[in-house]
């Protein structure tokens, strides 16, 4: 555990998940505070910031004290930031963006290290986000699985249905076309670099078959795998208010934004950062 000096920080539960309190993110914060909130980042996966009144610019610099905001692939920014993806779901609309178990987009050479996702607009009720550990994930498996899978590449694709789907109504003309098919191959445990722990990185929705096997026979092990890791003991749930930002750890977390509100729209603001 660490000594914070200059952030007060709350878990909210075992496996992963806290509450960063006393922080301002409009403001150019001393090394020392950002230098606490990634060491906050880093124990528990992902962080919650709230009450932040931030504008696309100001959430912005913030990001950019952690990594360099880059665009996401198919989905069009907002006017004057294209690193700022406004992630919304209508009242008539059935399907919410992202709404399954996934890592984001681990179909690209170089996935981010992390995203950070502000509630401008909110239903009533419903709405939250579940997280997943992927380090207690791997680490939970037998020492016989764990050796299997530590010698196996994963292919990664977004065109996996599920993950497709779901972000089908927010494609444009400007972006990425729907019929562009990103693809790339991923060790099925990483280590991450900067805690040098070993993480489970597949995922139910972009993992499509492991290398030099067919989907058919990776189908069982993957399964197993997107069943094994989104266990309860292995998440948190969080319920946002206007104003909240979640910062998460792409290299070792999953995520499902829950699809329980329909009649009603919300509005996200989201960076992806490398």
């Amino acid at each position: 555990m660490f000594d914070y000096q200059h952030i007060r920080v709350e878990p909210i539960s075992p496996a992963l998940g806290a509450l960063i309190h006393e922080v301002d993110c409009r403001h150019n914060l001393p090394d020392q505070v950002i230098e606490e909130i990634r060491k906050a980042w880093l124990q528990h996966l992902v962080v919650f910031f709230p009450n932040q009144d931030l504008e696309p610019a100001e959430q912005l610099a913030f990001a950019r004290r952690f990594g360099v905001p880059v665009e996401y692939p198919m989905v069009q920014g907002i006017a004057g930031f294209p690193e700022v993806v406004q992630v919304v779901k209508l009242p008539h609309e059935a399907h919410n963006f992202g709404g399954i178990w996934h890592s984001d987009t681990t179909y690209l050479e170089q996935p981010p290290i992390g995203a950070l996702l502000l509630a401008r607009e909110l239903p009533p009720v419903g709405g939250d986000t579940l997280f997943a550990n992927m380090y207690l994930a791997y680490e939970a498996l037998s020492e016989g699985m764990r050796n299997i899978l530590d010698s196996l590449i994963v292919v990664q694709s977004s065109a996996k249905a599920g993950a497709a789907k779901s972000r089908e109504h927010r494609l444009t003309d400007t972006s990425v076309g729907a019929a562009q098919v990103l693809e790339a191959e991923h060790p099925a445990v990483r280590i991450h670099p900067e805690t040098d722990r070993k993480a489970l990185f597949v995922n139910y929705g972009h993992s499509i078959h492991f290398k030099n096997m067919t989907e058919a026979e990776s189908k069982p092990l993957l399964d197993y795998l997107f069943a094994h890791q989104t266990q309860s003991e292995f998440t948190c749930r969080f319920q946002w208010a206007v104003g909240s930002m979640a910062m998460w750890d792409n290299r070792c977390t999953q995520h499902n934004p829950i699809n329980d509100y329909h009649g009603f729209k919300r509005v996200m603001h989201r960076i992806s950062i490398n």
